[in-house]
Order: C-alpha cells, then structure tokens, then sequence
C-alpha cells in the first residue's frame, strides 16, 4: 500500500509528496531519492522528479507497479551453501528490478520514459563499486529466489513455519523469498530500507529458528565489540555482542566468506576477532598458539558442516566443537574427574559419533565430540608410542566391553583401584577434557579457558607426563597420572607391589606398561591385557622362553599376576608379583622378590 500511495501521489507531483508524506514512508532525501536533491553523492544533474526512477505512469514496462526500468537479462551466480535446503533460483519480480540498479551493469539513468539517446544524466553512471553494488555475483549475498513453504520449513526445523514469519517480511506471489522481503524501498526509517529491526537479530530470527539461540552467549553477551583484533577498524552497526547479534559474524550482502556469510574468509577469525583476550573474557588465541593443540590456523577452507566424520580430510575448526548459534558460558572451576560427563554450555548442539560408531547430530557425552576426529576418520592422528598392540581409533579403546580402560565412556568394572583421590572412587566416570585440556584451564586450577585449546605440554595433556624412559619419578614428572591417583599410594606399592620399585628405582615411566586409553577387545584379552597394561616396544623387548621369544603379561588373580620380557637388560620369565592387600604376605613378596631372575 504505501508503494501505491506513493506512486498514485508523486510520479508527476513530486513536490506535493515532499510535502504531504511522512517523513518515514517517503523516499525524499533517502539514498533512493535521486532527483537533483537527493542527499547522496549519487543524483541526477538536473532531473527534479523523485519516482521517475524507478516507476512511471505511462508505456511502463509489463511489470508491477509501472515499472519504468528495463528488467536485466543477466544470469546471476546465485548462492550455493552444502547445508542449505532450499532450492535457490535466479532472481525475478520486485528483486530483478532491485538489481536493474543494484547489480552495477545498468546505467541508473536508462529509464523506459525517456528515450534511449537521451537518458537522464547522473553523477555516476552505473552504482558505484561498494556495498550497494551487489554485482552479478549473488553467492556472496543473503540468497532470494527460492520458496519459503511448508516444503521447506518441513526439511528445515531450524526455519519457523511460514505461517508464522511475521507479515512485516512479505513473501512473493509463489511464496518466493524477494529482496523486498528484507528491504521496503520506500522507507528507511530503519536504515537500509529494512522493514523491521535488525538490533538483537530480531529480522533474522523472524525467518531462523535456531536451536538454543535465546540463551547462547553470543544472543545475550553485554560485551563492548570494540578491540576486535582481526580487523579492529571493521565497523559494526551496534556497540554489544548482544544488539549486533548474528551480524557479529555474518554479513548479509558482500560477505567474505560467501558460504554462509561469514564475515571473513579463514573460519578461524570469526570466532577470534573476539576471542582473542579483547573482546570474549579468555584468549582463546593465545591457547592454541601453545606447544601443542588443536590448531585452527593450520588450514583454510577445509571444514564442512556438511562432512561425514568418517571421510572428512584431517583439519580442526572452532566449529567443529561449538555450535556458535547455542553455546553459553561455562562457569565450571576446578574439578576431579566425575562432573564434566555430559555435554555443557560451551557444547551445546554439536555433532558427534556414538561409543557404538553411530553418527549423532547433538552429542549427548563430550567425548562423542572426540570420537569424530578421534574415533573412526580416516585422518585420524598417529600413534607416538610402538605398543604390543597399536590402535589410534580411540572410540574402540574406551569401549566398555574392552579387556581394559579408562572409564570415559563407563565405569570400571573391577573394584581393585586403592590409589583413586577422592571424590573419584570405584565406579567413577572421568572426561576426554581430565586429562587433555588447556594447561591454565579453570577446571584443573588455572585462571584460563576450559578445553583443550592448547597446552604447554605434549598432547595437549593438562600436566605434564613424562615417557621418556629413565626419568627421575617426581611430582612434576608424573604430574598428569598424579592428578587421580594418590602419588602416596602408588609408591607404598598399595596397587602394584613393585611399583615403586619400577618407578623410583629402575626410573621406567608409567607410559612403558601402561596404555592411558584402553585395549580394544578385537586385539587383547582380559588375561593379558587387564589393568590397561600394554607395553612400550621402544623400552620392553622379547625374552627367551621354552616356547619362543616373547613379551607377556599374565593376570593371575586380585593384584596379582606374572611378566614375561626383557627391560633394561633384565629378562623376567613368567616373574610373578603379589600384593599383601590380596592376601599374600610381606614374606611372600619378598620371596618373590629375591627368586626373581632380574
């Protein structure tokens, strides 16, 4: 209606429109006044009229409403995205005759109403090269031409029903979604001809329906956007995370970053231009730049979120482990071990694979967030230690049916683990993120983010754990192990009774008999593969036995069981070990001790 109105009172009467329209449904003195008075830079030389434009009342062109333009001929490239499923077409209607301007190929002053030797001379003949200037590349821009029906919400549950798009976003005649969807070319009250608000994403959440959106950090953030760090000088219409909302990171026209319009073209500085120590409370930046980590930089153009885990190329992105469209805040301090299980805020809605190798669209545990670089890709990370047995898929090593394990994705099943620090006890649960996680993590004591980011020491753990052989035992050296597991308890020999004896005396790490993730049932048994034993080939090698060369461990029962190798020059056949909390006695032990052929 007001496109009428305007039309029926001021093609020929322009100055009467200047006069009797309201300020905020004309077009006089907005950018699309480009009469000889227009405010812009861009204006006719002499040509009084407001609407000649774009619209005449008489020989217009057979498109409403009297449209004075011819339509282009172009053929766009149009928006592509592996995640959208709407099917996009070119542009037509009310969007052909915004791009007759805005597409930079047509003079502004060919107009039908005036013949073609004699068009209206304009400051700048074609739309200048700048943010109005959509050119006939349309794969960078918010995409038009395609239906928003049922069909579409039906596939799509993160679009609201179109019943319900408010009615201040009008579709086409099809139901096609239109330039003049977003944008009222008669009003700019809002600012670029918008037709409602774009403070606190309220046009995008007209049409986006996204899950746990309302309560993301990135929807309620009071946080300044000032200091960004990738590019500080980028201006952004609002002053909080919270009021530029999905602008923070995408661009609706011109985007760097054509599919899905981020703002800049590596993944990784949509998400550090704030989360670098400037603008998000913890330097994410800084933590992956560490030692070891999981590197954002390392590659360009890599992440899908369309990839399937178990083909994609190696790469890690930021998104790989947020959903930025649902992640919140995680107040978590320091804890041990059993309280970090399920996903949290900073988790929220992100893919992941099953213990069982079963793609999930939102992980319910943490570490099926793991498990889908970790677990069954193709491009999964190789094994630093040469073991008796050599698995790098870690889903089948925290399997539950396993000989042995950590007890990520269940509990143990023995009850024989004396050297646990409380709260942790028989029965517990710990996370991916006990023992890889950032160095300076809140969760383990430090000021810093949680998650494994970066970490000062070697695969990505949160302390330092020493492998190399010979180290003097400490504190510090074992740190990561000590984290759980009483350091007392371990050298009284209260689990093992020559613990000590290993450690301290002969300097071999626990890394040397001991697989930190677990022993898949496919390659290991309970007999020689219990308590997550599975020896270092670099340190233990075969002894000479009546039955051939051969490294073996033998459980025999509660904290008891027989060692068959060579280490450090001393060859152990079938050396059995006891532990008096079993039932063995200290002469026993000792016996056993000084009959060792060590």
């Amino acid at each position: 209606m007001k496109m009428q109105r305007v039309l029926l009172t001021g093609c020929c009467m322009c100055g009467v429109l200047a006069a009797a329209a309201m300020a905020d449904e004309s077009i006089v003195n907005s950018k699309h006044d480009l009469s000889v008075r227009g405010p812009g830079p861009i204006r006719a030389v002499q040509e009084n009229e407001v609407c000649i434009f774009c619209h005449t009342p008489h020989n217009a062109a057979p498109q409403t409403p009297l449209w004075n333009r011819e339509n282009p001929r172009t053929y766009y490239r149009i928006y592509e995205s592996s995640t959208t499923d709407a099917r996009i077409d070119q542009p037509s209607g009310p969007s052909k005759m915004c791009l007759s301007c805005h597409d930079g190929s047509m003079a502004l002053g060919n107009v039908l109403s005036r013949p073609m030797a004699g068009p209206i001379v304009m400051t700048a003949r074609t739309m200048p090269p700048r943010h109005g200037d959509l050119t006939i590349d349309l794969s960078d821009d918010h995409p038009i031409g395609f239906r928003y029906d049922r069909a579409l919400t039906n596939v799509d549950n993160q679009l609201r029903p179109v019943e319900v798009v408010t009615r201040e976003l009008p579709l086409g005649v099809h139901g096609e979604l239109h330039c003049t969807s977003c944008h009222d070319p008669h009003n700019n009250e809002l600012g670029d001809f918008l037709r409602m608000s774009d403070q606190m994403s309220a046009m995008c959440l007209a049409c986006h329906d996204l899950d746990g959106w309302y309560r993301a950090s990135h929807a309620v953030s009071g946080k300044r956007t000032t200091g960004r760090v990738v590019d500080p000088t980028e201006r952004l219409k609002y002053a909080s995370v919270t009021d530029n909302g999905c602008s923070c990171c995408h661009k609706i026209h011109s985007a760097p970053q054509s599919e899905r319009l981020l703002r800049f073209t590596k993944e990784e500085h949509n998400c550090l231009n704030c989360h670098s120590g400037t603008v998000a409370s913890f330097n994410v930046a800084a933590e992956i730049g560490k030692r070891s980590g999981h590197d954002v930089t390392m590659r360009t153009g890599t992440h899908d979120p369309a990839e399937t885990p178990f083909s994609m190329r190696r790469h890690v992105e930021c998104s790989d482990c947020h959903n930025p469209h649902a992640v919140e805040h995680n107040p978590m301090g320091t804890v041990r071990g059993t309280f970090g299980q399920t996903v949290k805020g900073p988790n929220l809605h992100v893919s992941g694979v099953s213990i069982t190798g079963r793609e999930t669209d939102r992980a319910t545990y943490l570490y099926e967030i793991c498990f889908k670089c970790h677990g069954d890709s193709t491009s999964r990370p190789r094994l630093r230690t040469s073991r008796q047995i050599s698995q790098t898929n870690v889903r089948l090593e925290f399997r539950t049916s396993n000989p042995s394990f950590h007890p990520v994705a269940g509990p143990r099943r023995a009850t024989d683990s004396p050297s646990l620090i409380p709260p942790l006890r028989n029965g517990s649960v710990i996370t991916c993120t006990d023992c890889h996680n950032s160095d300076n993590a809140r969760s383990a004591g430090g000021s810093g983010a949680n998650g494994p980011h970066g970490s000062m020491f070697d695969s990505l753990l949160v302390r330092n754990y020493e492998t190399a052989d010979f180290t003097v035992e400490s504190a510090q050296a074992y740190a990561l192990c000590y984290g759980c597991h009483s350091r007392d308890s371990i050298l009284n020999d209260e689990s093992f009774s020559r613990h000590r004896r290993h450690i301290v005396d002969i300097r071999t790490p626990c890394g040397v008999c001991h697989d930190p993730h677990g022993i898949y049932r496919g390659q290991g048994n309970a007999t020689e593969h219990s308590n997550l034993i599975n020896f270092d080939l670099s340190v233990v090698m075969p002894a000479d036995t009546t039955s051939g060369r051969r490294v073996t461990y033998e459980d025999t029962g509660r904290l008891s069981g027989t060692c068959t190798m060579t280490c450090h020059g001393f060859t152990h056949v079938s050396f059995p070990y006891a532990n008096t909390a079993a039932g063995g006695s200290t002469s026993q032990v000792r016996s056993l001790s000084r009959g060792a052929n060590r």
